[in-house]
């Protein structure tokens, strides 16, 4: 009998993803996953309901820390501030070591419709929370969704940046410069159209 071993949901992850991209996600079941690494079925569900939460199980934590930017942002704080201080704290939850893990997550949902919209769901999800968290602050209705709709594609934007092969730009780096962008626009944009 194999010897027991401690991160058995981080085991069965890695594996998951291992074969996920080797045999696709669709032609993979949980029984492959858990017996890829001497684990039972049954210990699989006892971690993850089924196998699409083995590739957004956790998503509680980067809600989380969305949710913290938000709130440590000192009173008085503009909406894009507020959502500057959301990304700083979020991208925090990916350091450089979770890289290739995530280059081959997202890899793996890319090839598939199914995962893709579950994706954008996840995305839609952070953003309605952050726009929830913006007007308990006191932010108005529009300004608070349109700071949380912008600054969640602005993650987006990054997160695909940063799991580029050969990008060596901290996750928060990449963030913040896709942040500058798009203020630029913005600004760009009002100035186009003049004052009210």
């Amino acid at each position: 009998m194999a010897r027991w071993e401690p991160g058995a949901p981080e085991r069965l992850q890695q594996a998951a993803l291992e074969l996920f991209a080797s045999r696709g996600f669709e032609q993979t079941t949980a029984t492959d996953i858990a017996q890829s690494v001497g684990l039972t079925e049954r210990t699989f569900f006892r971690h993850f309901s089924d196998k699409r939460e083995v590739l957004f199980g956790g998503q509680e934590v980067v809600v989380q820390a969305f949710l913290d930017g938000v709130e440590s942002a000192p009173p008085g704080t503009s909406p894009i501030e507020i959502v500057a201080s959301a990304l700083r704290s979020a991208t925090a939850v990916f350091p450089d070591d979770r890289r290739s893990t995530s280059r081959l997550r997202q890899s793996v949902i890319d090839r598939n419709p199914a995962l893709r919209e579950r994706e954008r769901h996840k995305l839609a999800s952070i953003a309605t929370a952050v726009a929830d968290a913006l007007r308990a602050r006191g932010v108005g209705e529009v300004a608070a969704t349109l700071a949380a709709e912008s600054g969640v594609t602005v993650f987006g934007l990054a997160f695909a940046q940063w799991i580029r092969e050969g990008e060596q730009r901290s996750l928060t780096e990449i963030a913040a410069a896709v942040l500058r962008e798009l203020l630029a626009l913005t600004g760009e944009a009002a100035a186009s159209l003049g004052s009210p």
